[in-house]
C-alpha cells in the first residue's frame, strides 16, 4: 500500500524500497494514529473549555468520562513517532530541535499542563473555584497545543528552516508567524475539535447528543472554509508542495478527503452517528496521507530528505527488525485497555448510570 502511494507520484523504485523509506512509513503511520486519536482529546478540552448553556455541566461530564480511559495512551503515538524521529533521523531531530526550540516546549508543556489539569479537575467538584481554575488550565492547553503543531508543520514546509553548512538557520517570523502556518494551526485545531464532537454523539444520549451533533456540523464548517482558504494560499506561499498535492496522480487522496468530510456531514445532518464518525476518521486519515505525500521526500523542506539525512543503513535495519516485536506488545495492549474502559460494564445493571445519574452503563467503543 505504502509503495503503491508513492508509485502514484511517479516516485523512482529505489526511493521507496530503502529502509530510510520503510521507517518514515512507520513514523507517518503512528503520526497517523496520533492525528485521529491525540487531537480529538485537544478537541474535547476545546468544547469543555467553551460549554455554555444548561446542559454544560452535563457535557463537560461526558467529555470527562469519555476522555478519561484513553487520554494518556493515545501519547503513545506521539512518542512512537518521535523515537523513530530521532533514531531514524537524527540530523532533521537536531534541527527541529534548534529551529523550532520554542514552540515545540510549549507543546510539551502543554501536553503536560493539559494532562494534570483533567486529573486534578476530575477528582474535585465542578463548579468549585479550584475546579473551575484547572478546567480553564485544561482548555486553553487543549487549544493551544494542537494549534502549535499545526504551526510547526506549516513552518517544517514553508523552506524557512534551513541547514547550511551544517548549521541551522531559522526565519522564525516566516516560519511561526507566516498566513500559511497559521492557517495551519487553525486547520488542525478545527479538525481535532470536529473529530471530538463527533466521537462525543457516540457517547452521548439525548439532547447532550443533539449538542454535540450540532457543534460537530459547525466545526466541520469551520473546517471546510479553512481547508477552501488555505488551498490557493499554499498556491502562493508554498508553490511546491501545492504543485505537489495537486498533482494528477495525487488528487485520489485529496479527492477521498473531501469526500469523506462531505460524507460525515451528511451522516451528522441525518443522525448516523456511527457512519459518521468512521468518515471522520477517514477524512483525517486521507488528509494527512495526502500532505505526507506531498511532502515526499522531504522532511524539513528543502535541505533535508529521507535520504541525506537517514541514520546508517545497520541502525534503519535494526529499528525495521524491532518495529514489528513492540506494535506486537502496544496493539495488543491498547485493544484490553479499550475493550475493558470503553465497553460494556456487565456489573451495571441496564438502565442504570455508573456515577449517580450523569452517564450510561455503556460504552460506545474507543473515542476521544
Amino acid at each position: 500500500m505504502n509503495t503503491l502511494l508513492f508509485a502514484l507520484r511517479g516516485a523512482p523504485a529505489a526511493q521507496t524500497s530503502g529502509p530510510e523509506f520503510y521507517v518514515a512509513f512507520w513514523m507517518v503511520v503512528a503520526l497517523t494514529a496520533y492525528a485521529f486519536l491525540g487531537t480529538a482529546d485537544f478537541g474535547g478540552g476545546l468544547w469543555d473549555l467553551f460549554a455554555t448553556g444548561p446542559r454544560a455541566d452535563e457535557r463537560r461530564r461526558l467529555i470527562a468520562r469519555a476522555m478519561g480511559p484513553v487520554w494518556e495512551p493515545n501519547h503513545v503515538w506521539l512518542i512512537f513517532a518521535v523515537v523513530l524521529l530521532f533514531s531514524g533521523f537524527p540530523t532533521v531531530f537536531s534541527t527541529l530541535s534548534v529551529a523550532l526550540f520554542m514552540p515545540l516546549h510549549l507543546v510539551l508543556l502543554g501536553i503536560v499542563l493539559r494532562g494534570a489539569a483533567f486529573v486534578f479537575r476530575s477528582y474535585g467538584p465542578f463548579d468549585s473555584t479550584l475546579g473551575r481554575v484547572w478546567a480553564s488550565v485544561f482548555g486553553a492547553a487543549s487549544i493551544i497545543t494542537p494549534f502549535l503543531l499545526g504551526v510547526s508543520l506549516g513552518a517544517v514546509s514553508s523552506g524557512a528552516i534551513r541547514v547550511v553548512g551544517g548549521a541551522v538557520q531559522a526565519d522564525l517570523v516566516r516560519a511561526m508567524l507566516s498566513p500559511f502556518s497559521l492557517l495551519v494551526g487553525l486547520l488542525t485545531l478545527m479538525l481535532g475539535a470536529y473529530v471530538a464532537a463527533v466521537y462525543l454523539t457516540l457517547e452521548g444520549e439525548g439532547r447532550v447528543r443533539e449538542d454535540f451533533r450540532r457543534l460537530a456540523l459547525w466545526a466541520g464548517l469551520a473546517v471546510a472554509v479553512l481547508a477552501a482558504v488555505l488551498l490557493p494560499l499554499m498556491q502562493r506561499a508554498v508553490p511546491w508542495l501545492a504543485a505537489n498535492l495537486l498533482h494528477p496522480r495525487s488528487l485520489p487522496l485529496l479527492l477521498a478527503g473531501a469526500l469523506s468530510a462531505a460524507l460525515s456531514a451528511w451522516a451528522l445532518w441525518t443522525r448516523r452517528f456511527h457512519l459518521a464518525r468512521f468518515t471522520a476518521v477517514a477524512e483525517v486519515i486521507t488528509l494527512f496521507w495526502g500532505w505526507s505525500l506531498a511532502q515526499f521526500p522531504y522532511l524539513v523542506y528543502p535541505d533535508l530528505t529521507l535520504f541525506n539525512a537517514a541514520a546508517p543503513p545497520r541502525t534503519l535495519d535494526f529499528m525495521l527488525r524491532i518495529i514489528p516485536w513492540g506494535l506486537a506488545i502496544l496493539l495488543p495492549s491498547l485493544f484490553l485497555l479499550f475493550r475493558v474502559f470503553k465497553g460494556e460494564n456487565p456489573a451495571v445493571p441496564e438502565g442504570r448510570p455508573p456515577d449517580g445519574g450523569n452517564q450510561e452503563g455503556r460504552r460506545s467503543g474507543p473515542t476521544v
